[in-house]
């Protein structure tokens, strides 16, 4: 949790101080840009971690033990899922302190924001699965890492840290309709209010709909697979 949180703050400052001076945002400052970006993207930083821990919870046969109790067999990977969800919620807390620290200001109102932060704890919770997935599949713990880093990508492939707009045309394409930049520009929307949403191009609304279509859809998909998984194991 320390590290975690320490390594979150440590990218939060270079990415505000470093880029900032240098990144146009449109009619936002970079700042009030940047940290729903980070804060959202930080979510996947944080669940990369669950990819390892399980990985090495079969490598090491705590699952196996797990498997011998009489309890339900997505009990195991649900508590996982949740635990990292907390672990994930409560990085993203510290961001937003960091944020505030830095310039970050709301410009929504206070319960737009707190709908903002409920957004950031179920997105959590979707890509968990993902995660959990592929420690699953990994086999060692090495694996599980490098597999992983293979969602780092999209992070930046995203309205996270740039305008779309900025990026090459088939880019664009790739990043308009992809996951992360309509959990981005969900947050964004609803703790910038209208600035965000004039350069935005559409309401808070037509992104946190679509948000959580996402996040049905991550659920849908990887936490059938992982118990899958987790079964013939």
């Amino acid at each position: 949790m320390v590290l975690g949180t320490i390594q979150g703050v440590m990218f939060l400052l270079i990415f505000r101080y470093v880029f900032g001076g240098a990144i146009g945002s449109g009619g936002l400052s970079y700042v009030n840009f940047l940290v729903p970006g980070f804060i959202t993207t930080g979510i996947l930083f944080t669940g990369m971690g669950a990819a390892t821990a399980v990985a090495e919870d079969l490598e090491q046969g705590f699952v196996d033990r797990l498997r011998s109790l009489p309890i339900p067999r997505t009990s195991v990977l649900a508590g996982r899922a949740i635990a990292d969800t907390a672990m994930a919620t409560w990085s993203a807390a510290i961001s937003v302190g960091v944020g505030f620290l830095v310039g970050f200001r709301l410009h929504g109102s206070v319960g737009q924001a707190l709908e903002a932060f409920a957004l950031l704890i179920v997105f959590a919770f979707a890509f968990e699965w993902l995660f959990v997935l592929l420690g699953m599949l990994a086999g060692n713990a090495q694996a599980a890492q490098g597999m992983a880093l293979l969602v780092f990508p999209w992070t930046f492939i995203s309205s996270a840290f740039v305008p779309v707009q900025t990026m090459p045309g088939w880019m664009q394409a790739i990043a308009n309709h992809q996951p992360v930049t309509f959990m981005v520009d969900a947050v964004r929307a609803l703790t910038q209010g209208q600035a965000a949403q004039a350069v935005l191009g559409h309401s808070a609304s037509y992104y946190v709909t679509r948000s959580l279509l996402w996040s049905i859809a991550l659920v849908a998909v990887f936490a059938p697979l992982a118990v899958a998984r987790f079964r013939r194991g």
